[in-house]
């Protein structure tokens, strides 16, 4: 069941599902921006939950967590996911983030290794440069605001304010280049729609530099591939998460097939 839990002197709305096998090994969910974990959640755990220890949290200033100062740029989201890990985890994780959750998950990777088994990066853009910053972003309407009025210990004013500040700050984070993401030698998934707002182009850039990347474009899908997709996106994260050793593959491009043997 979630429950507030104290992250080293601030209150966060933590999630956490076991199913009793201490076998399992974690898992973290990372939501997108302006988002909160029960808004995908019921779309990813389900076909995860046998297989794994899934934790998840609202991050500083999102759904049922209250706000701190800075606590919108990314260097203090990806340090509040290392203290999660380290606190309430306690033990490396796979990572599976969505938007600026995938984003966080990569920075994670590259500022402690050690604390990360793989990565699923859903929608994720290493540089701002990545995505469009001319999308028509409407201030919160009646239902956003009346969820916001419901979750969040933050006064209702601030959501438009949050929105404001958030769309700030995409224009110019995350800052990462393809030589931090060839740090990453943990697997990464990166796994978009294919008409998702981040450029195609900045989807393959990340997936070819990451030296140990596998990469899924989801059809008939936008940035909301979890919601849209979410039968062939769990399976997709299965397949990947139930074996994360080199691809090897009969006619490979991109990748060295050292293992590779003919039929």
């Amino acid at each position: 069941m979630p429950e507030y839990i104290n992250l080293r002197g601030h209150q966060i709305y933590n999630y956490e599902w076991d199913n009793g096998n201490s076998d399992n090994e974690a898992l973290l969910l990372l939501h997108g921006g302006l988002s909160q974990t029960s808004h995908w959640d019921y779309a990813i755990v389900p076909e995860l939950e046998d297989d794994f220890h899934i934790y998840a949290y609202d991050r500083t200033g999102h759904g049922f967590t209250g706000d701190q100062v800075g606590s919108f740029h990314f260097e203090f989201q990806t340090n509040e996911a290392i203290a999660y890990l380290e606190d309430v985890v306690k033990e490396p994780a796979h990572l599976v983030g969505w938007s600026d959750g995938g984003n966080i998950a990569l920075m994670v990777a590259i500022k402690r290794p050690d604390l990360v088994k793989s990565i699923v990066a859903i929608g994720a853009n290493y540089h701002h440069s990545g995505v469009p910053h001319d999308m028509p972003f409407e201030p919160a309407g009646e239902e956003d605001q009346a969820e916001y009025n419901l979750t969040s210990p933050d006064a209702p004013h601030t959501l438009n304010e949050k929105i404001q500040k958030m769309l700030g700050i995409w224009k110019v984070e995350p800052d990462l280049t393809k030589d931090d993401l060839a740090k990453i030698q943990c697997p990464v998934l990166v796994l978009v729609g294919d008409d998702d707002v981040v450029s195609h182009a900045h989807t393959i850039s990340m997936y070819e530099a990451l030296p140990l990347g596998q990469l899924s474009i989801i059809p008939g899908a936008s940035h909301g591939v979890p919601k849209e997709k979410p039968g062939l996106v769990s399976a997709v994260i299965a397949h990947f998460l139930g074996d994360l050793s080199y691809p090897i593959t009969k006619m490979p491009m991109r990748r060295t097939n050292p293992e590779i043997t003919e039929n």
